[in-house]
Order: C-alpha cells, then sequence, then structure tokens
C-alpha cells in the first residue's frame, strides 16, 4: 500500500475516489470528543483543534503501516464561539439546526499526512456558511427527507443534497465544505510522487 485513509467518511472516501485517487481506507478510533474539551480547556483555537485531530488520526494508522503515506482529515464547526460534534440521534440533529438556524457558522476542515509517524504536510481551510430562518415545519421535513446522513455529518446537514435548502448564503470551497480541502491535498500527493504530475 502507498496511500492510506484514515477514516471510514463515505464523503472523504468518495472525493478521493471521483479524483481517481487510488488508496486503501483504515477507521482511526481516537476520542474526539476527549480531546476536543481538553484542547478547548487549553484555548486551541477551532484550526488547531481539526488539525490535531487530523494529525492524530493519520499519526494512529501510520503507526500501524510504515513507509506509507497516511492522510488524516478532520472538520469541527464552529458557531459563535461554540464548538459542534456530530449529532448521535434525529433529536440531537434537530437540536443542532435548530441552534445553527438564521446564524452564520464556520467549517474548518483539515488534512495531514504522516509517514513514518511524522507529518510531512497538512492544510487548514475554512468555509463560512449561513442558515435561513427556516420553519419547524420545514425542518421537520428536511430531517425526514435527509435519513442518516444527519448523524454523518457535523453540521447535521450536506450541501450536496436537500441540506442545501437549509441556506441563505455560502462561501468557500466546496471540499472543504464537504469535509477535505481536496485540491491542496491533491497537489500534496503530487509533490509527495505519489500522483503523477
Amino acid at each position: 500500500m502507498t496511500l492510506i485513509l484514515a477514516s471510514q467518511s463515505r464523503w472523504r472516501q468518495a472525493l478521493l475516489k471521483a479524483a481517481g485517487v487510488a488508496f486503501t481506507a483504515e477507521a482511526a478510533y481516537i476520542d474526539e470528543s476527549a480531546i476536543i474539551a481538553s484542547m478547548q480547556h487549553r484555548k486551541a483555537t477551532p484550526r488547531d483543534i481539526a488539525d490535531a485531530l487530523a494529525e492524530l488520526k493519520a499519526a494512529k494508522i501510520s503507526a500501524r503501516f510504515p513507509d506509507t503515506h497516511v492522510i488524516g482529515s478532520d472538520q469541527v464547526l464552529e458557531c459563535e464561539g461554540k464548538l459542534f460534534e456530530k449529532a448521535r440521534t434525529l433529536s440531537e440533529a434537530r437540536d443542532t439546526l435548530r441552534a445553527l438556524r438564521a446564524r452564520q457558522h464556520r467549517l474548518i476542515s483539515a488534512a495531514v499526512i504522516v509517514r513514518n509517524g511524522s507529518p510531512v504536510w497538512r492544510a487548514v481551510d475554512e468555509a463560512t456558511l449561513k442558515m435561513r430562518d427556516f420553519s419547524d415545519a420545514f425542518l421537520e421535513t428536511y430531517l425526514q427527507q435527509a435519513g442518516d446522513i444527519v448523524t454523518t455529518s457535523v453540521g447535521a446537514y450536506t450541501i450536496e443534497g436537500p441540506g442545501i435548502q437549509l441556506f441563505a448564503q455560502v462561501r468557500g470551497d466546496q471540499f472543504t465544505i464537504m469535509g477535505l480541502p481536496l485540491l491542496p491535498l491533491l497537489q500534496a500527493l503530487r509533490d509527495q510522487g505519489l500522483l503523477t504530475t
């Protein structure tokens, strides 16, 4: 194996596959909630938290696969100073969307390439999104349409589907919004000799 994605995220895997990148995927189980809480206690920025989570995931898989390039990636959502985590249930997704309704939030996506336990490249990018002031009736319709997607993404939405109707404004790179700063990552893979230049 020459390239591993340290993630079971179907969105990140789909982005890399669509770009024609050959890789395997390995789940990197880390206690994200504990890490986030610890870093927030130390007053770390959302950018630093996203970057640290991405690196920890890649480093964990790199320890099992020496001499292999491992991509770690993560995303955090910040709204008015509060970090949101993935909803575990439909009820939590509803609470998240109510909290974000009619407000602006940031999605910060980080990617790190680790080889032999050490980072060889990293990037962090962010996008700014503003949700519209949708009705409770629309919210319930959206939750029914979206299904389990609401528990697979940090904001309980994806912009590629019905989730786009939640928004009044979206500013930033689409791939960053989807959880992976893809264009800088592809260049890094070319620089590392993993893709044709």
